[in-house]
């Protein structure tokens, strides 16, 4: 009863930090056909900021309690600043496009932030363990569990009820589902899809910064994590279907469940068994679980 129940809780805490990560890829993906590289990057620059701020919040004697708002805050907020100058720098220039040149210009952005990251934060690791320490742990069914990745759950369930609501019950969302299946009817009804594509992307920025700041207590923020983690998140994009949201999150379930299993019952295929299920579910639905039906134009 026990190693399941160990199995069930790592696996919740790793799928709740792949959809945080994985979200504003899908969505950026689901509005503006953007297959984004740099989406990794962005999450190295929330993780370095989110460290960075951490050192100097704990190091001043400030109230632990208020260093989650502080991080998580500065964090998201470098990923806004980072995505709106990508977007209004770099991509407005290839909208339209083809996909495979706008993907090639995101990885360019990919290897550019990277060199922006060295150059700011250096090669050196980053620690910024104190958020994690300080919530401390609590025992569910006789199993010590941190706090912190209960709160990380939690984030991404927030997270996700705020993406469905904006989605659904909004008039911006609704403005972003017309832009998904038409948009060039949607310019022809006045709706502004620039704006649109701008908001989406800064949303989706800040979403892969948040997920770097959620990662930055729980391990060593060093140079190429950005690269490391854009390739899980494809996969889980992959593997619920780009641009659903509600494939995302029943991609990072299935992988992050599956993945925890690996590491208890073999350790050795920690990683494989993620690519396995991504190419198990492309096998039987090449298009992911939750793949829209595309209209087709006559």
């Amino acid at each position: 009863m026990r190693e399941p129940l160990v199995i069930l809780l790592d696996g919740l805490v790793y799928s709740s930090w792949l959809f945080i990560v994985s979200a504003g890829l899908t969505l950026i993906y689901g509005v503006m056909r953007i297959l984004n590289m740099a989406h990794g990057s962005l999450y190295a620059v929330g993780a370095y900021t989110a460290a960075s701020v951490v050192g100097w919040y704990f190091a001043s004697g400030y109230d632990p309690t208020l260093s989650y708002l502080v991080f998580f805050t500065c964090a998201a907020g470098a990923g806004v600043l980072a995505g709106l100058i990508i977007e209004r720098g770099i991509l407005r220039v290839v909208y339209g496009r083809d996909e495979v040149l706008v993907l090639l210009v995101t990885y360019a952005v990919l290897l550019i932030l990277e060199d922006v990251i060295k150059l700011i934060w250096g090669v050196d690791a980053y620690f910024a363990y104190q958020p994690y320490a300080a919530l401390g742990r609590t025992k569910i069914l006789g199993i010590p569990f941190a706090n912190y990745d209960l709160l990380l759950i939690l984030l991404a369930a927030g997270t996700g009820a705020l993406l469905w609501f904006g989605l659904n019950r909004t008039r911006q969302g609704k403005f972003l589902r017309a832009v998904i299946h038409d948009r060039e009817v949607s310019e022809a009804m006045g709706i502004n899809v620039t704006r649109l594509y701008t908001a989406t992307f800064v949303i989706g920025s800040a979403l892969a910064a948040l997920g770097g700041a959620v990662t930055a207590p729980s391990l060593s923020v060093v140079p190429g994590i950005g690269v490391e983690v854009i390739v899980i998140a494809f996969a889980v994009v992959v593997t619920g279907g780009l641009g659903s949201i509600g494939g995302t999150l029943l991609g990072s379930l299935l992988i992050g469940l599956t993945r925890a299993a690996a590491v208890h019952l073999f350790p050795r295929g920690e990683v494989l068994v993620i690519f396995v299920i991504m190419a198990a579910v492309l096998a039987v639905r090449p298009e992911g679980i939750f793949a829209r039906v595309k209209a087709r134009k006559i």
